[in-house]
């Protein structure tokens, strides 16, 4: 495990679990959402987001977690040789952006930059779920299914397997 590609809808614990991860494996963690936009939820140019992305996947080691964007997610996916595909039942993507909402007043979100729009970023990431949820949910499920023959794969279907994942982890899988 030296390049890992943590992925999946919105508000399903990826930043946490990434952090976690890195913090277990000693992997450098780049967080998507802090490339892609800057303090305030001000997107940064896309050329600038797309090359800081390919100087991250040139290195040896790293964990990646977010979406990005449709162009920058398959190579990703495509260069990391372990994937963490977190695809929760749709109401617990929505509960926990829900509890993202609220307790997000109070202290920043795990992997974001403080003066982030809460208010704003949350509606987004509501409208983002039925979304993926019905579009980039089945490319994602047959994505992993395809890379499963040539790449370590975790396809973490329920919060009590999140959990499971740190043990196999903590266990040297």
């Amino acid at each position: 495990m030296k390049k890992v590609a943590v992925f999946g809808n919105a508000g399903g614990g990826k930043s946490t679990l990434s952090k976690r991860l890195s913090q277990i494996t000693g992997l450098p963690l780049h967080v998507l959402d802090k490339v892609k936009y800057q303090s305030g939820g001000t997107e940064v140019p896309p050329e600038d987001y797309k090359r800081a992305h390919q100087q991250i996947l040139a290195t040896d080691r790293w964990i990646i977690d977010g979406f990005g964007c449709m162009e920058t997610l398959w190579l990703r996916l495509d260069e990391a040789d372990s994937l963490v595909y977190v695809d929760l039942p749709l109401y617990v993507h929505f509960w926990w952006v829900t509890k993202r909402l609220i307790t997000g007043y109070f202290k920043p979100p795990v992997g974001w930059h403080s003066n982030s729009p809460i208010l704003k970023s949350s509606i987004n990431s509501y409208r983002v779920l039925w979304l993926c949820h019905k579009y980039l949910t089945p490319k994602y499920r047959e994505y992993i299914e395809q890379a499963q023959s040539i790449k370590s794969v975790y396809h973490i279907r329920s919060t009590k397997q999140i959990s499971q994942f740190f043990e196999l982890i903590n266990a040297g899988d």
